[in-house]
């Protein structure tokens, strides 16, 4: 323990997880530093909003949460204290004004990353937050201290509790690199494997395909899949080809279910309609009339609506048979099956699935294993598409972990002296 007037924190990761518990923690009266490995924080966050900072979704609170699947129970309770409405809200406090786009995915007014963090940066360091750039976190000494490399050399912090907010492990050259798993597998703590998430995946693809229509989007088609319990399930959206397979917002969305075909069949199967708007009969009927002069690809683009890529998806997946039947390949056109391999690096991947297992850590997201130490963000184990949910979860579980914190603190520390 230190022997500070007032109780210090440590947040290490300057993410938005590990920005957001600082804040939440800040106005106790506690003296918070945050510690990140890189030279500058919300580098992930940033590169995130490039094209457009989607910060979260405008959907009702009951199908937003469904978006996170088998942890939505849990995540729902840091929702409920911090939501889309309160992430907007606390943007516009920053002088940033959101607004829904067409398909409910939120943004700033100007778009753009850079000026909420700089804006946030400010209150933040206004409040009297500290930054220590170029630390990176290696673990605990014997005596309790946090142990950190630094340009020079390693450095080692007492606290009197900490926030670890350090991402996931899908972007290591951004400092989200996974390293903290083996300290804190040293420590006891239960931890998933790390996995990709709102990734891509890898299909066989012929040479054809792959240099003739990689990078070529497929819209408005729809998925079929049989999910991990046996019932079958249908999504709507778009994807895009690629020379390794495919990837896209579609894919992204069901890809914990596909993972987890792959994990346990080595491969998975799934089905795409091609013409969703289209009945099964009615496109048969179409296609049975006689084109004439016109080759095939040219009736599918008529006949089916189908752009380019798309009749390349039918030509690689039917034979000839198939290809002369109209009904069986009105049937083809409404469910082509993808075999899909594996999925892409996780050093490729959007995101990370894996890490702390919530049952490694109580109600207020502190480790069971080590008390005073609490976890936040992408490092724990959930997941979740994109869209914007991915990124008001890591923000309600910083301000969930630093209220937490701010009164664990309050429990176990006395108030400081009264002044005369």
């Amino acid at each position: 323990m230190t022997q500070d007037l007032f109780p210090r924190l440590a947040i290490i990761g300057g993410g938005p997880a590990g920005l957001m518990a600082a804040e939440a923690a800040s106005a106790a009266g506690i003296k918070i530093d945050v510690y990140d490995a890189m030279g500058s924080v919300g580098r992930k966050f940033l590169l995130a909003g490039k094209g457009g900072l989607n910060l979260t979704h405008g959907e009702p609170f009951v199908r937003f949460v469904e978006r996170y699947g088998e942890r939505s129970e849990e995540i729902a309770r840091w929702l409920r204290a911090f939501d889309a409405n309160a992430l907007r809200d606390w943007a516009h406090g920053l002088g940033v004004e959101t607004f829904v786009g067409s398909s409910g995915r939120v943004f700033p007014a100007d778009m753009k990353a850079a000026p909420l963090l700089r804006r946030w940066l400010h209150r933040l360091r206004a409040s009297g937050v500290s930054f220590h750039m170029h630390h990176r976190w290696l673990g605990w000494c014997a005596d309790g201290a946090l142990r950190f490399a630094t340009p020079e050399g390693e450095r080692n912090v007492m606290a009197d509790a900490a926030v670890l907010a350090l991402g996931g492990a899908s972007w290591p050259r951004l400092g989200s690199d996974g390293a903290w798993v083996a300290p804190l597998r040293d420590a006891g703590v239960d931890i998933a494997p790390l996995q990709s998430a709102n990734c891509g995946f890898e299909i066989a693809w012929s040479e054809h395909l792959r240099t003739r229509f990689a990078g070529s989007p497929l819209k408005s088609v729809a998925a079929r899949w049989v999910d991990r319990h046996g019932v079958a399930q249908s999504r709507q959206g778009e994807c895009v080809l690629s020379e390794y397979g495919i990837e896209g917002s579609l894919v992204y969305a069901i890809g914990a279910e596909l993972r987890e075909r792959i994990r346990r069949d080595g491969e998975a199967v799934l089905h795409l309609d091609l013409a969703p708007g289209i009945a099964q009969a009615a496109l048969a009927e179409r296609l049975a009339t006689p084109r004439g002069k016109h080759s095939l690809g040219d009736w599918l683009r008529r006949r089916a609506h189908l752009d380019a890529a798309k009749c390349g998806l039918v030509f690689e997946s039917a034979d000839k048979p198939v290809l002369a039947d109209p009904v069986a390949l009105a049937a083809l056109v409404k469910a082509l099956p993808l075999t899909l391999r594996a999925p892409r690096p996780l050093a490729e991947a959007i995101s990370t699935a894996g890490g702390i297992r919530l049952e490694a850590l109580d109600e207020s997201l502190m480790l069971r294993a080590r008390p005073g130490i609490f976890c936040a963000g992408e490092m724990l184990d959930w997941e979740a598409p994109t869209g914007g949910y991915l990124l008001t979860a890591c923000f309600a579980s910083g301000a969930w972990a630093g209220r937490a914190v701010a009164q664990w603190l309050a429990d176990v520390r006395p108030p400081p002296p009264a002044r005369d």
